[in-house]
């Protein structure tokens, strides 16, 4: 009878670093463009003022145990910086394996900003910061506490480690090219990162290593503007009169053998976000699921707003029918022309609401990141 628990067991030993080559992989995001920096730091400070982002994901909420995790950024365009890029900081948490093991990072980036043309421009980007795992020895269910008919009622063999948390440094980095034509209604970005740079060990025991696998993460954008954007500086009558804006777009990630993809678009118009993405793992066991996204834009001057955005994952085939999908949560803030250190436009601390955009130029116009 308890030969049934022996995959169970396994799975757990796996976990926890007793079998060779055990791997842990990163939570996935539907709204990769909701959370730019956690893909890739090159995107830290990409346009100029700054940006606070707060994410909510639950999936497979029809199970006992849902996979929740949270995620926030906040980051600073400011061309006065050395480097004329930006500085940021993520933080991020989610409950894998059914609630027995806890993540949580945290981490400061860092843009550098390399100018190629008037239309191009380049950013290198730093993430550095710390991981942090922990694990609930408590809620582990081992062979020899099961009795063949009554269950769970003896008490393990099992000695557990002291350390049920464990605290390594992680490091990221990435590239990001954006680009825009001279009309000014085609932009676009293409990224390349790599995160979990050293691969640290996240065992909680002595007697195994648990590597956390490097992830690389390759991902291109388009954004079409159709038509001219108006001038008033009524909420309202912006709305009426900005263009209609289209996001085409494609993420790709490795992390040890799994590959996914995620391609689709999203519409901005009326200051309402409409988008659809199609998702699909690409190894193993396949599974498709198509996510649908809406959301609203709310601008408080032409240099501040506030976005809302909700997106569902509704599951198309592969062994994943049946949990209940996914939703994500986000909420955007943005301070365009918010700036810390003096020169430039606006002065040292200007506030949105005061003035044109700090610093200028086409590539300081922000898209959907």
């Amino acid at each position: 009878m308890k030969n049934r628990y022996i995959f169970p067991i396994l799975v757990i030993l796996s976990l926890l670093g007793f079998v060779p080559g055990a791997n842990s992989q990163d939570m996935n995001y539907s709204q990769y463009f909701s959370t730019p920096m956690y893909y890739n730091p090159a995107f830290t400070g990409i346009n100029t003022g700054v940006r606070a982002r707060f994410l909510y994901r639950s999936q497979w909420p029809t199970l006992p145990v849902p996979y929740k995790s949270y995620f926030f950024s906040a980051d600073l365009g400011d061309r006065n910086l050395p480097g004329s890029g930006g500085i940021g900081i993520m933080i991020n948490q989610d409950t894998p394996d059914v609630g027995l093991i806890n993540n949580f990072g945290a981490a400061l980036t860092v843009g550098v900003r390399i100018p190629i043309t008037e239309f191009m421009v380049s950013q290198i980007g730093i993430k550095a910061g710390i991981m942090q795992r922990r694990i609930s020895w408590d809620d582990l269910v081992f062979a020899d506490n099961l009795d063949p008919r009554y269950g769970n009622i003896y008490q393990t063999s099992f000695m557990p480690s002291d350390a049920s948390k464990r605290v390594v440094p992680d490091f990221g980095a990435g590239g990001v090219l954006q680009f825009i034509n001279p009309n000014g209604n085609l932009s676009g970005n293409l990224g390349f990162a790599v995160d979990h740079l050293f691969q640290p060990d996240v065992s909680f025991l002595s007697t195994g290593a648990s590597v956390y696998p490097r992830k690389y993460v390759g991902q291109i954008d388009l954004i079409y503007t159709a038509g001219p954007g108006g001038s008033s500086s009524s909420s309202m009558s912006r709305s009426l009169d900005d263009p209609l804006k289209i996001m085409f777009g494609g993420i790709f990630q490795n992390q040890a053998s799994l590959n996914s993809l995620q391609v689709g678009l999203n519409m901005l118009k009326y200051n309402i976000y409409l988008g659809a993405w199609y998702k699909t793992t690409m190894t193993g066991v396949v599974n498709t699921s198509a996510a649908l996204v809406a959301g609203y834009k709310y601008s408080f001057y032409p240099d501040m707003s506030i976005k809302f955005m909700y997106s569902y994952d509704l599951q198309i085939s592969g062994a994943l029918q049946g949990t209940g999908g996914a939703h994500e949560i986000s909420l955007v803030l943005e301070f365009d022309k918010l700036q810390l250190f003096g020169g430039g436009g606006g002065g040292s601390g200007s506030f949105p609401g005061t003035g044109g955009r700090m610093g200028g130029g086409p590539m300081e116009c922000p898209t959907f990141y």
